[in-house]
């Protein structure tokens, strides 16, 4: 094996672990070594918070192959023929010479490590804002499967009935549900407006509505002043812009950011968004070392510009390339749309491609619709209810996002989408999509569908929208409008927008003097289904100015 090639991969946790098994496969003489600074590696990150909640009993099946085998550095040398260096840090990267430098941190031992090609996957590391008091006792970050360990023996002991977690992203909304079910009250905090940033506001609101109903306090546009401890040095209290409020645990989970350090050292280029930049074949600047995982730079295919997106399947697919492409097997990634899944508690979230804020931000004239229904006929059991949200570029018509809540299947739809979005469909194409249906999975025109064919009929010019949180602003600025409720005397007992006036929509046409035409028309119902026909009346009678509140009192947040 004196002329095998030589692969040395630096970071053992997804993307590493991916492109050495892909390596192998594709070079069985290649001398392949995995580099990693902490003792375990190979494990399901993603998976951490499930671990905690107690939904995942045994920690090692985050770590295990499908049939239970332990991912260590014994598998990997029996089965794979890897030399796997755990709990060793790369120091530094020598390009002349290309050698790689190590240490074994518990002897402190060094050594260089030759390479042929190199492949950097040393992911993201957590932010730690200074915040006074974030050094003790029980301020916890979640990164490593230890950092779990720790969390579950905190919540498993009963000792930790209040908890604050600080941020409002994916993991403290993960978090959040994993520590309720452990039985702890839960404090969120968020500096920003609003949670889950990936999400317009107003969808992101709805996730928030549900987390209230289920107990926990949603704190945005507030800031951590500071932690205070006992005097055993444990947290005791969070003190916040909105208030002091006692907790015996805080995570802190405001954001990560690209391990990029040992690249910047080797002199590679950074991209824009602070990750490596890399090409389609996952190489860096220097073409015999690649980049993959959190810490390689993203291209959004949406957008068109640079991103980072810290995921789990990002990592696992960039992984792959880059050990194709390691053993000269060309293998090209081709970006990102950044389809993201979420639960919390019953709702299931998910968004594909840009929000309308983003786009707008970009310079995009867009459109977008809100739908809300059923995942599957009112008639069949187990239907339940989702609401999705679909942005279009309006000069091409092209479907350039997608967001998603609700109790019912919402990935599915995420999924189809974001397809679309891949292969740059219109939404014309996209409402004339022959997807499955039967009553168990779907409504005959499934919501994705009725979505599209939304979004067709504003771009058309025949309907007009106004969203939940547009429609706020209005009530907020004192605005001076009719809001129209076309739903049934029985529904309008359960709920009703304020300052709405009653005209079911079956007496719409003999009561339509009751409706003034001289101020903007808002219609709602339960879905807006009936909202669009009133419209359509209302159009037929003469009146040019109606709009209809996209989703419904279902997609209302407020």
């Amino acid at each position: 094996m004196a002329n095998s090639l030589r692969i040395v991969v630096v970071g053992g946790v997804a993307a590493g672990p991916k492109a050495a098994a892909r390596a192998r496969r594709l070079d069985p003489e290649a001398e392949i070594t995995i580099v990693e600074k902490d003792r375990l590696l190979s494990y399901a990150g993603c998976g951490l918070p499930y671990y905690i909640s107690g939904l995942v009993e045994n920690r090692n099946d985050l770590m295990a192959t499908p049939i239970g085998v332990l991912r260590d550095p014994d598998f990997f040398a029996k089965v794979k023929g890897i030399t796997v260096l755990n709990e060793t840090e790369a120091t530094r990267i020598d390009r002349a010479a290309k050698e790689l430098e190590v240490r074994h941190l518990p002897t402190g031992a060094t050594k260089r490590l030759p390479y042929d090609k190199l492949i950097i996957a040393t992911g993201a590391e957590p932010i730690d804002p200074p915040i006074p008091g974030n050094d003790l006792q029980n301020v916890l970050r979640l990164k490593r499967v230890e950092d779990a360990d720790r969390f579950r023996e905190l919540m498993t002991s009963n000792s930790c009935p209040m908890v604050t977690i600080v941020g409002g992203g994916l993991i403290g909304m993960e978090m959040t549900e994993a520590v309720t079910a452990c039985g702890s009250a839960v404090t969120v905090v968020e500096l920003l407006p609003q949670i889950l940033t990936m999400f317009d506001v107003e969808m992101a609101a709805l996730v928030e509505q549900h987390m209230r109903k289920v107990g926990v306090r949603v704190l945005t546009s507030t800031k951590i002043e500071r932690i205070v401890g006992d005097e055993q040095g444990r947290v005791k209290s969070v003190v916040t812009s909105a208030g002091e409020f006692p907790a015996q645990l805080v995570l802190i989970s405001v954001g990560i950011r690209p391990n990029v350090q040992l690249a910047r050292d080797a002199g590679l280029i950074i991209g824009p968004s602070g990750g490596i930049n890399v090409n389609e074949y996952m190489q860096t600047s220097d073409p015999d070392i690649y980049a993959a995982g959190d810490c390689a730079e993203k291209r959004c295919f949406v957008r068109g510009t640079a991103c980072f997106l810290p995921l789990g399947s990002v990592a696992n697919k960039e992984g792959r390339v880059a050990g194709s492409n390691a053993v000269g097997h060309i293998e090209r990634f081709h970006g990102v749309a950044g389809a993201t899944a979420l639960k919390v508690f019953e709702l299931n979230t998910g968004r594909a491609g840009l929000t309308a804020q983003q786009a707008r931000d970009l310079g995009i004239r867009v459109v977008s619709a809100t739908v809300a229904a059923p995942d599957k006929p009112h008639y069949y059991p187990g239907a339940e209810p989702i609401i999705l949200k679909l942005v279009a570029d309006r000069a091409t018509r092209q479907l350039i996002g997608i967001q998603g809540v609700g109790t019912g299947d919402v990935i599915k739809r995420i999924d189809v989408a974001t397809t679309a979005m891949t292969a740059e469909m219109t939404v014309d194409e996209v409402a004339n999509l022959d997807l499955a249906y039967a009553p168990p999975y779907s409504e005959a025109m499934d919501v994705l569908i009725h979505g599209a064919n939304i979004l067709r009929n504003k771009l058309d010019g025949l309907l007009e929208g106004i969203t939940p949180d547009q429609l706020k602003a209005k009530f907020d600025a004192g605005e001076d409008f009719v809001l129209l409720d076309v739903r049934s005397p029985a529904e309008r007992e359960t709920f009703s927008l304020p300052q709405s006036i009653h005209i079911p929509l079956a007496a719409l046409r003999g009561r339509v003097a009751e409706v003034a035409r001289d101020k903007e028309v808002i219609v709602y119902c339960k879905t807006s289904l009936r909202a669009w026909e009133a419209c359509r009346i209302l159009a037929g009678l003469g009146y040019n100015n109606t709009k209809i509140l996209d989703g419904g009192v279902m997609a209302w947040p407020y």
